[in-house]
């Protein structure tokens, strides 16, 4: 081995596993409900480990939030695969709206990385190519049955709903409705009968 070969992380122990996925909901379901500044003492006794079993996971918050950050972007691009049984506009709007509950609930993480971490970070760079490649083959498939209009790209269509997202509203139903209106403006206009 080079020296600037990297070894190959030895995979968790069953318990260690789950202690590391119990720790990763539990941060995911605290920073969406009171905010990537929650107590770290907060998280571990809502996913049921000492501090200690965290803080081996996860020595710094920052290292905690990236990873909550990392594992929210790969669920949503294993959604994308999941979604391919859909027929085209069906699998892509879920993944849509998918991706806005998402970046409605990111914003206050992502902050909080941006303090540790800047925005030309890897971990950006990384995810976002990551949801770009899970989110390219359902908007061309869309496109290729003509659900879609031709003149956007998935770049356009993710800024718009991160827009969206970003609407401070105290109804919550209301980022959901706007959404639909954007989403209906993705589609093709009736041809006109001649």
């Amino acid at each position: 081995m080079s020296a600037t070969d990297t070894p190959t992380p030895r995979p968790l122990r069953a318990d260690a596993h789950r202690n590391r996925e119990a720790i990763l909901a539990a941060a995911r379901a605290a920073f969406t409900e009171t905010g990537a500044s929650t107590a770290l003492e907060a998280i571990a006794r809502r996913a049921g480990v000492g501090i200690g079993t965290l803080y081996r996971h996860f020595p710094t918050r920052p290292a905690l939030l990236e990873a909550v950050y990392v594992d929210e972007v790969r669920q949503l691009a294993r959604a994308a695969a999941e979604l391919e049984t859909l027929p085209p506009w069906p699998a892509l709007e879920a993944w849509l709206r998918r991706l806005c509950a998402y970046l409605v609930t990111k914003h206050a993480l992502a902050a909080e990385l941006l303090d540790h971490l800047d925005r030309g970070a890897d971990v950006f760079a990384s995810c976002r190519a990551e949801l770009f490649a899970a989110g390219t083959p359902l908007i061309e498939r869309a496109r290729a049955a003509g659900a879609v209009r031709t003149d956007v790209e998935l770049a356009d269509i993710v800024q718009m709903v991160g827009a969206i997202a970003k609407i401070p509203s105290d109804d919550p139903d209301s980022v959901g409705r706007i959404l639909t209106v954007a989403l209906d403006g993705l589609r093709p206009a009736p041809q006109a009968a001649g």
